[in-house]
C-alpha cells in the first residue's frame, strides 16, 4: 500500500481566500447574462468551477506520441492512462484511500451513467462505445497533496475537449519531445494556452533517447523568452522513471536512475511552485479572466452607449434599415432560381457531352470504313486495330476535356446567382489522366473469320472453275471427232479456273470488308456504352457536389441577410422613445462593471 493510504486529500485553496473571488465571479456572470454574452458567461462558469475546487487541477497536454500517458502514470504512481491504445479519452486521477476506476458513458438523450471497472485492467472497458471519460482514485502521495491530474486526449478530433480542460485548469504541463526544438506552431499553441491558464510548465520528455537534450532545452528556453513566454522547461524521462520505480529502490542504482529521469525534480517543482502557491495562482488566474471578460463586456456596452448619444445615428440607422430590407429581398429573388439553373444546366451538359462523344466516334467509324473500302482488311488487321484504339482514346480524352470545361462554365453560371464573395467552389477535374481506365471493360477489335481461307479451299475453287471449262469445251469439240480432253478444252479449263480463283478472291475481300465494318461498329457500340456510363457518373457526382456546395452557400447567404436585417431592426428599435432611458441603463452597467473590476484588482493588490 502507498504511503499516502489512509490520508485525506489536502485542501490547498482556502475557502476564506476564495469566497470574495467567487462573489465577484457570480456578480460578473449576472452582468454578462443580462448583456446576452453567453460566451463570456460560459467562460466565467468554468473559472468559478476552478476557483471553487479546493484542489489544484493539473492538466497534461501535448501532441500524440510524446509520452503524455507515461508521464501521467509516473506522476500518479499507477497505470491510469493507456500508453499503447489508439483510443483517446480524458483521464482524471484524484486522491482516494484505495484504487478505483469508473467510466462515465453516454446513454443517449444527454444522460450519462457511471460504470465501475477493474482499476488494474480498465483497457477493455475503455474500448466500449460511448465512453466520455475515465475517473481514477489512487492513494498517491502527489494526489494526497491536493493535486488532481487530468490527461487530455491527444487526438486532434477531441481538440474542443482539450481546450475546455485547459480552461478549467490551475496549471498545465505541456509535453514535448526532447528530439527537436519548439516549432512556430507549438509556440502559437502555448500562447493560446497562456490566455486560458497562465501557469504552464514545458516538460521535455524522452531525454534518455536523445543525448543532445540539454541543447534542445536551452534552445527551447530562448524560443520561449523570444515569444514572451516565461515558462519553465523541465527535462524528464517518464519511461526511465517507470523502470526505476517498478521494482522499488531496493535494487542497486534504481534511486540514482530515478534522479536521472528528472521526475522527482518535476514533482518537487509542482509542490513548491504550484501547490504551495495555490491561493495566489488561483487568484491571479481568475483576476486575469475577470479583467478580460470585463474589457469585452465594457467594449460592447460602451459602443452601444456612444452610438445612442449621437443624434445623427438615428437617421443613419433608419436609412440602413431600409437598405438592409431592400438588399435582403433582392438577394432572395436573385438566389431563388439557382437550383433551376443547376438542374437545367446539368441535363443539357449530359446531353451535349453524350452527343459530342457519339459524333466523334461516328467520325472515326466513317474514317475506318473508308480505309477498309480501299484495302484488304486481312492485311494488317492488328495494326489497324491498334491505330483505331489510339484514335478512340484520343477522342474519349477530348470528350472528357470538353466535359470539364463545360462543367466549369456551369459552375460559374450558378455562382453568378450569388454574391461575389466565395462564389466558385473547388471543382473536381473531370479530365481523364488515363483513358484506358474508362475503356478497360471494352473488348478489343474482333478478328476476321473470313481471313482464314487456306490453300486447299482456293485449290477447290480453281478446280471447280476449270472442270466446267473442260467439260463445256470438250463436249463441243467432241462433235468434231476430238476427245473430251484436248488442247482446246484444257486451255478453256485453265482460263475458267483462273477466273474462278479471281472471282473467289474478290468475293472474299468483299466479305472481309463487310465483316470488318461490323466489327468496327460493335467496337464503337461498346465504347459508347462504357464511356457514356463513366461520363454520366462523373457528371452526376459533379452535380451533387455543386448542389451541396451552393445549398450551403444559399443557406449562409440567407442567414447573413436575415441577421443583417435583424441587426438593423434591433438597432432601429434602440433609437426610439427609450433612447435616454437606455443610455442611463448602459452607464449604470458600466459603472457597476468598473466597480467589479476594481474589487478584483484589490484582491491581488493591483
Amino acid at each position: 500500500m502507498s504511503a499516502a493510504a489512509g490520508l485525506e486529500s489536502a485542501t490547498v485553496k482556502h475557502p476564506d481566500a476564495m469566497a470574495p473571488l467567487i462573489r465577484i465571479l457570480d456578480e460578473l456572470r449576472e452582468m454578462t447574462r443580462a448583456a446576452g454574452r453567453d460566451d463570456l458567461t460560459g467562460r466565467l462558469g468554468m473559472v468559478r468551477a476552478r476557483v471553487g475546487d479546493p484542489r489544484v487541477r493539473l492538466v497534461v497536454v501535448g501532441d500524440p506520441k510524446n509520452g503524455m500517458s507515461t508521464l501521467v502514470n509516473g506522476l500518479v504512481g499507477a497505470q491510469v492512462s493507456a500508453t499503447d491504445s489508439a483510443l483517446s479519452v480524458p483521464v482524471i486521477a484524484e486522491y482516494g484511500p484505495r484504487s478505483t476506476a469508473t467510466l462515465v458513458k453516454s446513454v443517449g438523450g444527454g444522460r450519462t451513467e457511471r460504470l465501475p471497472v477493474d482499476p488494474l485492467d480498465p483497457g477493455p472497458a475503455l474500448r466500449a462505445e460511448g465512453v466520455i471519460r475515465a475517473e481514477f482514485t489512487e492513494p498517491s502521495p502527489l494526489l494526497a497533496d491536493g493535486i488532481v491530474v487530468m490527461d487530455a486526449p491527444g487526438a486532434p478530433v477531441d481538440e474542443h475537449i482539450t481546450w475546455s480542460m485547459i480552461a478549467a485548469a490551475d496549471a498545465v504541463l505541456y509535453v514535448v519531445d526532447a528530439g527537436s526544438e519548439l516549432s512556430a506552431e507549438q509556440l502559437g499553441y502555448l500562447e493560446r494556452v497562456r490566455q486560458l491558464c497562465p501557469t504552464v510548465i514545458c516538460v521535455l520528455n524522452k531525454i534518455d533517447i536523445y543525448p543532445h537534450w540539454a541543447h534542445i532545452q536551452q534552445r527551447d528556453r530562448e524560443l520561449l523568452d523570444g515569444a514572451g513566454l516565461s515558462f519553465a522547461v523541465a527535462p524528464v524521462s517518464a519511461l526511465l522513471h517507470r523502470q526505476a520505480t517498478s521494482s522499488g529502490y531496493q535494487m542497486a542504482g534504481n534511486y540514482q536512475r530515478d534522479i536521472e529521469s528528472g521526475m522527482p525534480q518535476l514533482i518537487d517543482h509542482l509542490r513548491d511552485y504550484v501547490v504551495a502557491r495555490a491561493d495566489s495562482v488561483a487568484l491571479e488566474s481568475a483576476v486575469r479572466d475577470i479583467r478580460l471578460v470585463s474589457d469585452h463586456l465594457a467594449m460592447t456596452l460602451h459602443s452601444e452607449a456612444e452610438a445612442l448619444r449621437d443624434p445623427r445615428r438615428k437617421a443613419q440607422i433608419t436609412e440602413q434599415l431600409g437598405i438592409a430590407r431592400d438588399q435582403a429581398e433582392q438577394l432572395r429573388q436573385r438566389t431563388a432560381n439557382w437550383q433551376v439553373t443547376l438542374v437545367d444546366g446539368s441535363t443539357e451538359l449530359m446531353a451535349d457531352i453524350e452527343h459530342d462523344l457519339r459524333h466523334r466516334l461516328r467520325s472515326l467509324v466513317r474514317d475506318a470504313e473508308a480505309e477498309i473500302a480501299q484495302t484488304d482488311p486481312a492485311r494488317g488487321w492488328k495494326e489497324f486495330g491498334t491505330d483505331l484504339d489510339a484514335r478512340i482514346c484520343e477522342a474519349v480524352e477530348e470528350n472528357f476535356v470538353m466535359a470539364h470545361y463545360r462543367a466549369v462554365e456551369l459552375c460559374e453560371q450558378v455562382a453568378s446567382k450569388f454574391p461575389a464573395d466565395n462564389r466558385t467552389p473547388a471543382l473536381a477535374d473531370l479530365r481523364l489522366e488515363n483513358p484506358g481506365d474508362a475503356l478497360g471493360p471494352v473488348a478489343p477489335l474482333e478478328p476476321l473469320e473470313s481471313a482464314k481461307a487456306g490453300v486447299t479451299q482456293q485449290f477447290l475453287s480453281g478446280l471447280r472453275g476449270s472442270y466446267g471449262g473442260i467439260l463445256m469445251v470438250g463436249l463441243a469439240t467432241s462433235l468434231l471427232g476430238m476427245s473430251l480432253v484436248n488442247w482446246y478444252s484444257a486451255g478453256a479449263g485453265v482460263l475458267l479456273g483462273v477466273n474462278a480463283l479471281w472471282d473467289d478472291r474478290k468475293n472474299r475481300i468483299v466479305r472481309r470488308r463487310a465483316e470488318a465494318k461490323v466489327a468496327v461498329a460493335r467496337l464503337m457500340d461498346d465504347v459508347i456504352f462504357q464511356v457514356s456510363k463513366e461520363s454520366r457518373n462523373r457528371l452526376r457526382a459533379m452535380q451533387r457536389s455543386l448542389r451541396d456546395h451552393f445549398t450551403e452557400i444559399a443557406a449562409e447567404t440567407m442567414r447573413t441577410a436575415d441577421e443583417a436585417l435583424r441587426a438593423a431592426e434591433e438597432a432601429s428599435g434602440k433609437y426610439g422613445d427609450r433612447r435616454e432611458e437606455r443610455i442611463a441603463e448602459l452607464d449604470s452597467r458600466l459603472g457597476k462593471l468598473r466597480a467589479v473590476r476594481d474589487r478584483a484588482d484589490q484582491l491581488i493588490g493591483a
